[in-house]
């Protein structure tokens, strides 16, 4: 019996999910363990394994189409069975699956046939080149969505690049690659009429001015992008967080001088061990200390209105910032849980941290890395951003954003002296924390700032 494997359920808030790229191929053996492709959530990108033997014989899911949990996405054929007929059998799954992200950004069948290709059973374009370049004289081109996109935008030949991905596919970069070594298309021709009168950079500057500008920052272009499923989580909670969530902030300001002064101390003797602590580092940790004496931030607004649920564990949330790919795709923000981070040290909470970054900037976070935190730290410092204002993450009741550490005049025993002042704002849920709790909280996380020897015992 074929096995079919489904949309898998990778997290309770997850509806859908999307196939970033498969590492099998139709034809290809399987053995449990061995990961069939990635899987984007609404949360991260994760693999998707194998847990039977045999070989693949319908991929009927292609990259870059949402579907919804359950839906079949791939039939492996046991020892004994044939892969033709199974995916005979499974024909009409790949219509159905297809169908399922059809409100999603793509290429219609017939404009890839247009392009000298063809849609295989999958409804994965594979387009036929006759041409040599680096898949030789009538192979087969796979490409990914993007990398196709990418190409076409830029008038590339997907024949005459050699893939890197799974299988020899061509995946973004390689077409990225390409790019590099092929002259800019000329602009189009065709631009959108001017309005009638001078413009404002017209009439102050010059008739030169504003060509001169468009050529130096290259051409912008109206384009929508589609939504992926984590942007498309981040808005829903977002919005539902900002609504339905009464906000409102408390600012304060610390003395950074000593901190600094310690964090340079450290990192000089730490450079051996190859530890480089963080200003994020010494805040984390303050945070979840200062949680002892108000156990009322530490806390969550039962979904029922009926109680508040104060934690007995300090899970921090540190918010992370995805890079944004060069065709606008990508970004987005996730928030990695340090577990019980009242009872790590310094060296523990940078080295979780530096790792959490790295995977959610590769592979992706896994839903556990993300999953009971109970206050949330979003840091724009390192961005030179002063001061602003973060929205909650629920179910926390309460979020820390941290400026910078500028070098200012400040008053030091009634005198006017050079040094360092940070900035830090809680959003807090008011149904839970007030104002008084609020401020109470942040003095206490302050002094522990000021006096940062205390954060070392």
């Amino acid at each position: 019996m074929a096995v079919e494997v489904k949309m898998p359920r990778l997290s309770d808030t997850m509806e859908q999910g999307t196939i970033v790229h498969w590492n099998v191929k139709e034809g290809d053996a399987v053995k449990p363990g061995v990961v069939l492709g990635d899987i984007e959530t609404d949360k991260a990108t994760m693999e998707l394994q194998a847990f039977d033997a045999g070989v693949v014989a319908a991929i009927l899911l292609p990259e870059g189409k949402p579907a919804a949990i359950g839906t079949l996405m791939l039939a492996i054929a046991e020892d004994g069975e044939d892969p033709a007929a199974v995916k005979a059998r499974f024909s009409g799954g790949a219509a159905a699956a297809t169908a399922i992200g059809a409100a999603a950004t793509s290429r219609p069948a017939a404009k890839v046939a247009s392009a000298g290709g063809a849609p295989t059973a999958s409804g994965v374009a594979v387009l036929e080149h006759t041409n040599g370049g680096g898949h030789g004289a009538g192979a087969r081109v796979f490409a990914s969505p993007l990398a196709r996109k990418i190409a076409e935008e830029r008038g590339l030949d997907l024949a005459a690049i050699t893939g890197t991905g799974p299988a020899g596919r061509i995946v973004r970069r390689d077409v990225e690659a390409a790019v590099e070594t092929k002259p800019a298309p000329a602009a189009r021709a065709a631009q959108p009429a001017a309005p009638r009168g001078p413009s404002i950079v017209t009439a102050v500057a010059g008739p030169s001015l504003s060509s001169e500008l468009a050529g130096a920052a290259g051409a912008l272009q109206d384009r929508d992008l589609p939504l992926s499923n984590m942007r498309r989580t981040i808005a829903r909670r977002l919005v539902e967080s900002k609504q339905g969530i009464p906000h409102y902030q408390v600012t304060v300001a610390v003395s950074m001088d000593k901190l600094l002064d310690l964090r340079e101390q450290l990192n000089d003797q730490l450079a051996a061990q190859g530890v480089k602590l963080s200003v994020n580092d010494f805040i984390v940790r303050a945070c979840a200390l200062a949680m002892h004496k108000h156990p009322s931030v530490n806390a969550s607004f039962a979904s029922d209105g009926g109680s508040i649920r104060q934690h007995a564990a300090v899970n921090v949330g540190v918010a992370i910032a995805l890079p944004v790919n060069p065709d606008g795709s990508g970004g987005g923000l996730v928030v990695a849980t340090i577990r019980n981070a009242d009872h790590l040290g310094l060296r523990a909470i940078s080295t979780q941290t530096k790792a959490f970054a790295e995977k959610a900037r590769g592979k992706g976070l896994s839903v556990e890395d993300m999953a009971d935190s109970t206050f949330t730290i979003s840091n724009l410092g390192m961005f030179g951003v002063e001061h602003f204002t973060a929205i909650i993450n629920p179910p926390n009741s309460a979020i820390l954003a941290v400026g910078a550490a500028v070098k200012k005049p400040v008053v030091r025993d009634d005198q006017i002296v050079i040094g360092h002042e940070m900035q830090m704002t809680m959003s807090s849920d008011h149904r839970v924390i007030d104002g008084a709790m609020a401020a109470q909280y942040l003095s206490t996380v302050r002094a522990m700032l000021e006096a940062p020897a205390t954060l070392l015992v």
